[in-house]
Formats: C-alpha cells, sequence, structure tokens
C-alpha cells in the first residue's frame, strides 16, 4: 500500500485538502495528515483538521508522496517552514513524487522542484513558475511532479494522484463509485 503525507499549514484550502484525502483513502492508499503543529489546524475559511502527526515526524524514505493542498495564507505558512522545505528537497533528491495544487505549485518552485519542469498553478500566480514550463491544464504530470490549478480541479487531481499510486483500474473504480467522469 502506499504512503503519502499531506502537509496543513493554518489558511490551508479545505477542499483540496479534504478531497486529495478522501479519495485517497477510497483508494487504499494510506494517508497521513501532517500538520506544521499537533495542533488543529484551522482553514481559510476557519474548518478545522487535527493532523495525525506533525511534519517533524515524517521521513522521506517511509513516504510515497508529499501533497500540498494551497490556500492562503496556508501556501506561505507552507513556504516560510523550513522542515517543509528540507522534506520536499530529500523527497525529491530519493527520487520521490511531490505534488501540489492551487497556489501551492508556488512553494515547489520556491524550494527549487520546478526548474525546467512543466507544471500548472491557479492562473492567477503564473508568474511564479519563472523556472517551470508553465502549463494551462487542470493537472499537468513531470515525472515525480504533479501540479493541479485549484479546487475546480481537486477530484482529476486526486484521481491522478490515486492513478499514479494504486494504477489506472483503482482510480477509474474510485471515480465510478463517486459518480466522476474521469478518462
Amino acid at each position: 500500500m502506499a504512503k503519502v503525507a499531506i502537509l496543513l499549514a493554518p489558511g490551508y484550502e479545505e477542499l483540496e485538502a479534504v478531497t486529495v484525502i478522501d479519495v485517497l483513502r477510497r483508494g487504499g492508499v494510506d494517508v497521513i495528515i501532517a500538520g506544521l503543529e499537533d495542533t488543529p489546524i484551522p482553514s481559510a475559511r476557519d474548518v478545522k483538521i487535527v493532523p495525525d502527526t506533525t511534519v517533524d515526524s515524517l521521513s522521506p524514505d517511509e513516504l510515497d508522496m508529499v501533497i500540498l493542498p494551497g490556500g492562503l495564507p496556508g501556501v506561505e505558512n507552507l513556504k516560510k517552514d523550513s522542515r517543509v522545505k528540507e522534506l520536499i528537497q530529500k523527497m525529491q533528491e530519493k527520487g520521490k513524487k511531490c505534488a501540489a495544487i492551487c497556489a501551492a505549485p508556488g512553494a515547489l518552485a520556491a524550494f527549487g522542484v520546478l526548474k525546467g519542469k512543466k507544471a500548472t498553478i491557479y492562473p492567477a500566480l503564473k508568474d511564479e513558475l519563472k523556472e517551470a514550463r508553465p502549463e494551462d491544464a487542470p493537472v499537468v504530470v513531470d515525472e515525480n511532479v504533479i501540479t493541479s490549478q485549484g479546487p475546480g480541479t481537486a477530484i482529476p487531481f486526486a484521481l491522478t494522484l490515486l492513478a499514479i499510486l494504486a494504477g489506472e483500474e483503482k482510480a477509474r473504480e474510485v471515480a465510478q463509485q463517486m459518480l466522476v467522469n474521469w478518462p
């Protein structure tokens, strides 16, 4: 079973976080909700999620993927946390996968992960992808980096992550159960 961590910072986008958690768990992926602290984490609209653990306890050796949801000021909080930067960079050094949606590809760019890679981001933030090869698409996969545009692309993003982690057949099965038209 694949094991991933989704990193939540105060101000995360709830639709992007919960959709990814839900779809991946439906598909049998072990999803760890990791906070910057061990207290309930408020979203951009003050929905609080209790994390399973903190970023401090995560090891890139034990994870297949790290996922960053968007939301403001959540992404800014992720960007300025040195533990998040270190984890993402170690995942990349080990050839492991990193995914980000909405404003969060900007964090991957700030950490140097998107240099020369195809990526997408919330359209109003495309200038943050200076060193990347920006694409205007709902979900973009370039080797071990997966990016997506925003709340409306959360389900296709989550299903793409599931296909990568558990196979296309499992992703189609979950999509069908959820009544989602997904290729």
